[in-house]
């Protein structure tokens, strides 16, 4: 379902480290998501070949700059970028919050059938949901705005936690309107194996924590 050769030439550009078991189950989760998509419709990207890219190694991208022990992937819709960065940091703690049914049961299955005992998979909105602990970062790929991700997810971070807010094209526009109570830690140019499209990650925190 893969070809070899664009596997290994797009791990190759992304320059990270991983064991054969934990591409094996990179691979796996791509052909459960291929599966599931069939019949669940979770996503619009069908073809195999795009899927690794748009999906797999977006994800992957932003591995190098995720810090921290309890993450929180917003709107992770079929489990992105919160399952591969799982797969890739099984120290890392995740949790994969959507609040689409058949999407929050196909990470669930994911996780079973990958046996990632390091992800939690929760149904309901990031506006209204009363978590148990905050983390350490927070990351979304499906936000709308910067200001909206802010909004509904800040609330949830650690006090020397990050937001990360995966973008395409840097957003000025968007940063404009940004509160007060927040600022840009960072802006990361992403590069992506084979995707003819600008990619950027941004570091959100909350003022006050650069007094």
């Amino acid at each position: 379902m893969l070809e070899t050769t664009a596997w290994q030439q797009g791990w190759q550009a992304l320059g990270l480290q991983a064991t054969d078991a934990q591409q094996q189950q990179l691979v796996a989760y791509l052909q459960l998501l291929q599966r599931w998509n069939k019949v669940h419709n979770l996503t619009a990207v069908r073809d195999p070949a795009e899927m690794l890219v748009v999906h797999l190694w977006d994800s992957l991208s932003v591995a190098p700059f995720i810090q921290g022990e309890h993450l929180l992937d917003v709107g992770s819709g079929a489990g992105l970028p919160g399952i591969p960065l799982a797969i890739l940091n099984p120290a890392q703690q995740w949790t994969l919050l959507d609040t689409n049914g058949k999407k929050t049961r196909f990470m669930q299955q994911a996780a079973a059938e990958l046996r990632l005992a390091n992800v939690a998979v929760m149904q309901t909105r990031v506006e209204s949901w009363q978590a148990a602990q905050r983390f350490d970062g927070i990351i979304s790929r499906a936000f709308a705005s910067v200001v909206d991700f802010v909004q509904s997810s800040g609330g949830h971070l650690a006090p020397t936690g990050v937001l990360y807010a995966m973008k395409g094209r840097y957003p000025s526009e968007e940063l404009v309107h940004l509160p007060s109570e927040w600022q840009v830690k960072a802006s990361h140019e992403l590069h992506v194996p084979n995707l003819n499209a600008e990619r950027h990650l941004l570091e959100l925190i909350p003022t006050k924590m650069s007094n």
